[in-house]
C-alpha cells in the first residue's frame, strides 16, 4: 500500500500531513494555522480531513465560513475536502470507498494548489499510512509530556534515556523509506513540542534530551511549536487563527498581549518549517497588503489639492 500510495503524490502541490496516532495533541489546530498562514503568505492552499468520526478540521472551517458571513469579516478559507466514511458491511469495501474518497480528493485541488494540509486521525488506520506516505512534510505534534512521548519511543524511567522505537515512529520511518525508493523525495518530518507549559521545567528538559536522543534514531527535527494557551481555545468556535487581523469586529473584543504573543509564535513557528513558498503568491500578498494598507490610510491634503 506505501508503494501504491506514493506514485498518487502530487505532482505539483506540496504535501503536509499533520500525523501523530494519539489524539489531544493539537493536529488540527496546528493544521489550520498552517493552511491560514500560508494563505496570508499569498499561496493557494487546500485542505482535506481523514478524520473520518471526529472531523475537527472540517468543523473549524466550517466555523470560519459561518463568522465571516455572520460578522462581515474578510475571512480566507482554503478549499476543502472531507472524505466520506464508508458505512457498508464489510471493512474491504470501506477502505476502499475511503481510500477512492483520499484519491478524489487529491486529483481535484493537486495541481491548482501550492500546498495540501491533510489532518489525520489520531489512530493507526489505512488512510493515515496512506497520508504519511504521500507527505512532504510530516509534523508530528506531541503535547509535552512522556505520554505523548511513548507514541514515539520509550524510555528507562531511572535515567530517562531513550531504549527503543514505538509503533509510530517504526510506522513513519518505514514510509520514509518506501517514499526515496518510489520517487527519491526525502521526506522533512518536524516534531514539534505543543501545548507549552512553563510550570514544569524539570519535565520540559527531559522532554527536550529524549526528543534530541531519539531524533538521532529516527531522523526527525524538533522544536517548539504553540504554548498552552486559553484564546486558541477561544478561537475554534469563529473559526479564527492567530494570524488573522484581531480587532472587535472579528474577535468580538479587543485583541490582548495574549493574542500578540500567539501570532508572534505563530510566525516562528512558520521560518521553523521552512516551506517551499511560492515567490509569485509572495509578491502578490504583499502588494494587497500594501493596498489594503493605502485603504484605511487618511488623505494626506496634498494628495486631494493640486498645486
Amino acid at each position: 500500500m506505501l508503494v501504491q500510495a506514493s506514485r498518487r503524490r502530487p505532482a505539483a502541490a506540496h504535501v503536509i500531513v499533520l500525523g501523530n496516532e494519539k489524539g489531544g495533541a493539537g493536529k488540527s489546530t496546528i493544521a489550520m494555522h498552517i493552511a491560514v498562514a500560508l494563505m496570508i503568505f499569498g499561496q493557494r492552499v487546500a485542505t482535506i480531513d481523514l478524520d473520518l468520526r471526529q472531523r475537527s478540521l472540517t468543523q473549524y472551517i466550517e466555523n470560519r465560513r459561518n463568522w465571516a458571513k455572520h460578522s462581515g469579516s474578510q475571512l480566507s478559507v482554503p478549499i476543502h475536502y472531507s472524505v466520506p466514511r464508508g458505512t457498508t458491511q464489510k471493512l474491504d469495501d470501506n477502505e476502499a470507498i475511503e481510500f477512492t474518497g483520499f484519491v478524489d480528493a487529491l486529483t481535484a485541488v493537486e495541481q491548482t494548489n501550492d500546498f495540501i494540509v491533510v489532518d489525520t486521525a489520531g489512530s493507526d488506520s489505512h488512510l493515515t499510512r496512506l497520508a504519511h506516505s504521500m507527505a512532504d512534510t510530516l509534523i508530528t505534534p506531541l503535547n509535552d509530556s512522556f505520554v505523548d512521548f511513548a507514541v514515539l519511543g520509550t524510555v528507562d524511567p531511572a535515567t530517562f534515556s531513550v531504549t527503543g522505537e514505538s509503533h509510530y515512529g517504526r510506522m513513519v520511518r518505514e514510509a520514509r523509506q518506501h517514499r526515496r525508493l518510489v520517487d527519491g523525495v526525502q521526506m522533512d518530518w518536524v516534531v514539534l513540542r505543543n501545548r507549552l507549559s512553563m510550570l514544569d521545567s524539570r519535565n520540559n528538559r527531559r522532554i527536550v534530551q529524549v526528543l534530541g536522543e531519539l531524533s538521532a534514531r529516527l531522523g526527525f527535527r524538533s522544536t517548539d511549536a504553540l504554548a498552552e494557551r486559553v484564546i486558541y481555545r477561544e478561537f475554534f468556535p469563529r473559526g479564527l487563527t492567530a494570524l488573522d487581523e484581531l480587532d472587535e469586529k472579528t474577535l468580538g473584543t479587543r485583541p490582548g498581549l495574549a493574542h500578540a504573543t500567539a501570532r508572534q509564535e505563530l510566525m516562528m513557528l512558520m521560518q521553523t518549517l521552512k516551506l517551499p513558498l511560492n515567490e509569485r503568491g509572495q509578491q502578490r500578498a504583499a502588494a494587497h497588503a500594501e493596498w489594503m494598507a493605502a485603504r484605511v490610510k487618511p488623505l494626506e491634503l496634498d494628495d486631494v489639492i493640486a498645486e
